[in-house]
């Protein structure tokens, strides 16, 4: 079956970086798009980036654009995530998905069919 697991949470001060990373298994990784979504307490969850699968094209929240980078290595089937500048506000759980086959890279989080279990994010002040 589909996994993706993530790691590379953590906790860091205000200013700093983590890179998170989503490794996947179970489906031609290489033909889906991902993408990062975010959820903080009492919040919906949110989209961050998406990239797609055939051009290596990237999207982000205006939140987060040009502080976060996606990308993805599909010869080792794992999507990133380098967050630098990050600030207290970034402090969430975050989830990677995978999007429908072939399909393009989208914002909405109905339109990913696979999730993984997230990795907390804390920034502290």
């Amino acid at each position: 079956q589909v996994q993706l697991v993530e790691s590379g949470g953590g906790l860091v001060q205000a200013g700093g970086s983590l890179r998170l990373s989503c490794a996947a298994s179970g489906l031609t990784f290489s033909r889906y798009p991902m993408g990062w979504f975010r959820q903080a307490p009492g919040k919906e969850r949110q989209f961050v980036a998406a990239i797609t699968w055939n051009d290596g094209n990237t999207y982000y929240a205006d939140s987060v654009k040009g502080r976060f980078t996606i990308s993805r290595d599909n010869g080792k089937n794992t999507v990133y995530l380098q967050m630098t500048s990050l600030e207290p506000e970034d402090t969430a759980v975050y989830y990677c998905a995978a999007g429908s086959y072939s399909d393009y890279a989208r914002r909405g989080a109905n339109e990913y069919v696979y999730w993984g279990q997230g990795t907390q994010v804390t920034v502290s002040s």
